[in-house]
């Protein structure tokens, strides 16, 4: 861009351009034209300099400030514009050993009392170094602007992110006091305001700090690093970033590609250098975040995953993915398979991997738990929370990787072993994710059926479950009769404990009585303790009848249930009688070879004469068993 500026307001301001200007209105070729010039008319013509610029710091836009400041003009300096000023003073040589208030001095002042006490407005002149950046780098303004943004990072409470900080360089004594009171009006304001407000003013500079060239933002995170920032801001930092640069890491903003094969390759490229750069300066620290900083990690995984990001990225995610899974769903865990050499449809590989990772740093914390305690080891039993929740995260995602048809058993069996026993307060879960394998996969031999179904503890179902499994068809023999011989001992437990408290609840109206018969004699006058009395029984009355109904509902429910044990002896004889008995009694034995137990034909029958008589006519043909 070519200016036409007077010579004098430049030469006043600038030694580089007066010395510029009297090189060229000295050089002997000017002086000899201009004599010839002279001779020939007698007027004096103006001499025109012509002065090439190169590699001016900021451009046109920078070097038409510097001349506007030159020719008195008022500039208004701002955080976007001062480090490109800045620099064109420095090219410009506009000092104040040259003249008095030049631009240099008048943008250090402005930088120190202006820029560097706002963490917004040291974030904005940091970007601005970009465009002047090897002259900015040796004046010092970025790492200036970089120390300003850490330190006052640092004194950002991790609660009342965004709200504002104080930005005057030096306040005394009175300002401080002042400040408590205002602090405390602010607190009050913020209860009652929510966290709304909270959040878009923490995003503010979060936002901000997205802006920046990958190069500044490297040298940033290491800084505040270097300052032992809180770990929640630096992975808030790098939250955003990744969020702005790394488009698709939430599945519902993929958007397909547009673009062609060269650039998307360099644009894979540049999205594969932030998102090492964002995984590697992650802090190793367990989140104490919500769910969302493990939805952003599986969605970082994805990436890494899609991108063919180096092997340490992806170990590094799945590790600090493991610290936190119990903040984890179901939709997170089901990372697709990019792989070719992988059939499955997800990548189980993974999750085990993520899965050990948990699994390990439970056992640190449990072994540092004990030294703490003084070596105490009877904690083995302890449920912990978080185990459980995983372990039922676990089984919904069994039941939902059980349906693909390329699945192999052992690579689920595997799965569902890798969890301690202290996972699982029921099976029921795992129950389910076993049904749907059987179910997917008709094909699976007799005895893949009962590896598999091994991994369920029959004593851990629930009723629904047992009762489910009862009448299930998939389920191999073994694990039939397993769950029928477990459901009759819950059965039994339940009957029992229910006779014991109706037993109880039907002593406890008579003692009341009496009690309220006492208290009669002593205080009879006292109204009040017969009305708490009467109440007491009208609510042992209605306790008593819910009782009834539990027990009516138990009674139905053992009912058909011996229905039930009666159909199958009825098949069991009717096998008996057309089976040939040899081989240790034909069909009964090979059960009792099978299963190594023997099996009584009659369960749980409530007509006590009709068994006794049954087995006294069967008396002989079990002696000649024995």
């Amino acid at each position: 861009m070519t200016f036409h500026l007077h010579k004098f307001p430049l030469m006043s301001k600038s030694r580089k351009l007066h010395q510029l200007i009297t090189e060229q209105e000295t050089d002997p070729t000017t002086s000899t034209t201009q004599r010839e010039d002279e001779e020939e008319r007698d007027e004096i013509e103006e001499i025109i300099c012509q002065i090439s610029l190169l590699d001016f710091p900021g451009g046109s836009e920078s070097f038409e400030m510097a001349a506007k400041f030159c020719y008195g003009v008022k500039v208004d300096l701002n955080s976007s514009i001062i480090a490109p000023l800045r620099c064109a003073g420095e090219f410009l040589d506009m000092t104040e050993e040259y003249s008095e208030d030049n631009l240099i001095s008048r943008t250090e002042r402005f930088f120190s009392q202006s820029v560097l006490t706002s963490l917004k407005e040291s974030i904005k002149a940091l970007k601005s170094c970009e465009r002047v950046m090897p002259l900015a780098e040796s004046l010092g303004i970025t790492e200036r602007c970089i120390d300003s943004i850490a330190s006052r990072a640092s004194s950002v409470d991790p609660a009342l992110f965004g709200w504002p900080v104080s930005e005057a360089a030096n306040e005394n004594n009175f300002r401080a006091r002042s400040n408590q009171a205002l602090w405390k009006e602010i607190e009050s304001t913020l209860r009652r305001k929510g966290s709304g407000a909270k959040s878009n003013n923490a995003d503010s500079w979060f936002e901000d700090l997205t802006l920046l060239s990958l190069q500044l933002f490297k040298r940033l995170i290491l800084a505040m690093k270097m300052r032992d920032l809180n770990p929640e801001i630096v992975e808030s930092c790098l939250m955003n970033y990744a969020k702005k640069h790394i488009p698709g890491l939430s599945r519902s903003n993929r958007k397909p590609s547009s673009s062609s094969s060269s650039s998307s390759a360099a644009l894979e490229g540049e999205q594969r250098e932030v998102l090492e750069t964002i995984v590697s300066n992650l802090p190793l620290q367990k989140s104490s975040r919500s769910s969302t900083t493990t939805r952003f990690l599986f969605g970082l995984l994805r990436t890494a995953n899609i991108l063919n990001a180096a092997e340490e990225c992806r170990s590094t995610l799945e590790k600090k993915i493991g610290l936190q899974l119990e903040q984890a769903t179901l939709d997170d865990l089901l990372i697709p398979s990019y792989s070719y050499l992988n059939e499955t449809l997800y990548d189980v590989d993974c999750l085990e991997r993520i899965l050990g990772h948990f699994l390990d740093g439970l056992e640190e914390e449990r072994n540092g738990g004990e030294i703490e305690a003084g070596g105490d080891g009877g904690g083995g039993n302890v449920r912990p929370p978080t185990l459980m929740v995983v372990g039922k995260l676990i089984d919904g995602y069994l039941a939902e990787i059980g349906s693909d048809a390329n699945l192999k058993s052992d690579r689920f069996y595997n799965l569902a072993i890798s969890l301690p026993e202290q996972a699982r307060l029921f099976d029921d879960g795992l129950y389910r994710a076993v049904d749907v394998y059987l179910k997917s996969h008709p094909w699976t031999s007799e005895a893949e059926r009962e590896k598999i179904c091994g991994i369920m503890d029959c004593q851990k179902l629930t009723i629904e479950a047992c009762t489910h499994a009862a009448q299930n068809e998939r389920l191999p023999l073994r694990a039939v009769v397993q769950v029928l011989f477990f459901e009759q001992i819950q059965l039994r437990h339940a009957i029992t404990g229910t006779l014991i408290a109706a037993g109880a609840d039907s002593a406890r109206p008579s003692l009341l009585r009496r009690r309220a018969e006492e208290e009669e004699e002593i205080e009879a006058e006292e109204g009040a303790t017969q009305e708490r009395n009467s109440n007491a029984w009208r609510g042992a009355a209605r306790e008593n009848q819910v009782l009834r109904l539990d027990m009516d509902c138990m009674r139905t429910r053992v009912h058909q249930l011996e229905r039930e044990c009666s159909n199958m002896k009825k098949v069991i004889e009717k096998i008996d009688k057309e089976c040939p008995r040899q081989n240790n009694g034909g069909w009964r034995g090979s059960l009792t070879r099978r299963f190594g137990c023997k099996f009584k034909t009659q369960v749980c029958d409530a007509h006590e004469q009709t068994v006794v008589n049954a087995r006294k006519g069967r008396q002989p043909h079990h002696l000649h068993q024995q």
